[in-house]
């Protein structure tokens, strides 16, 4: 992919095509760099995305609101963002972050993506800053599910499992795999009680821990009866019970 398909993705074309270069390059390449850049952008990400929130939920107080911005403008949520720009074929990097797979690393393309946000500020203004993070930032509010609030997967299990009377969830490392700064965590999560044990695999012990606690809580869901065959259940039973004793007073 070339600078250009970048730009067109961003939906944004610079002026001064080298504030885009800079944006892309890590401190171990040299000077100057994004760090500067990265500062700047994560103030016009925080501004925008709250902005954002305002709009669509309404009726939401300051902590929650909070709350969903937070999840909206963490690591995670920049690197994926920063995946689908497909940012690490640009990056420039020194010769050691190149070898230890640094265009890889959450850590920096999420870095670069609040770089590139401040670089079109400082290019075209406040408000092409604001439409490049809208238009990215489209599709992520789309699947924000305000039911929980921003709170990660291991909490909502938590929640979920407690809310049941069921013991918490016992998460085990099984397997490292990769050089000390570039590792690959695989972590089980297991619930004895409901007979499930899954695996997930992040680039930290904590990002593992959160993959295997979604699909923990998935399978957890998918066993629970729905409220409706409960209900018809129940209604069944109370017309059998009252069908026999009908029958019992006839008899009588």
């Amino acid at each position: 992919m070339t600078i250009d398909d970048l730009q067109q993705r961003l939906g944004y074309r610079f002026n001064d095509p080298m504030l885009l270069k800079q944006a892309l390059t890590h401190r171990s390449h040299g000077k100057p760099n994004n760090e500067r850049l990265e500062f700047l952008g994560d103030s016009i990400l925080n501004a925008v995305v709250s902005s954002m929130l305002f709009e669509r939920f309404s009726r939401f107080d300051e902590g929650d609101l909070s709350r969903l911005r937070a999840n909206l403008v963490k690591q995670q949520s920049l690197h994926e963002i920063a995946q689908r720009l497909e940012l690490n074929q640009h990056l420039l990097l020194g010769e050691g972050e190149l070898k230890s797979g640094g265009s890889r690393r959450p850590s920096i393309l999420a870095d670069a993506f609040e770089a590139i946000v401040g670089a079109t500020l400082q290019d075209g203004g406040f408000e092409a800053a604001r439409q490049v993070v809208i238009a990215l930032y489209e599709p992520v509010m789309q699947s924000v599910d305000p039911k929980t609030l921003g709170k990660d997967a291991k909490t909502l299990l938590q929640e979920y499992l407690q809310g049941r009377k069921i013991s918490l969830p016992v998460y085990e490392v099984v397997a490292t795999q990769g050089a000390a700064h570039n590792q690959h965590f695989e972590v089980s999560c297991s619930i004895p009680k409901l007979a499930i044990e899954v695996h997930g695999g992040g680039s930290s012990r904590r990002a593992a821990e959160q993959a295997a606690a979604k699909l923990a809580l998935e399978q957890a869901q998918s066993l629970a009866p729905s409220p409706g065959r409960r209900s018809r259940s129940r209604e069944v039973g109370s017309a059998e019970m009252r069908a026999g004793a009908t029958q019992d007073s006839q008899a009588a």
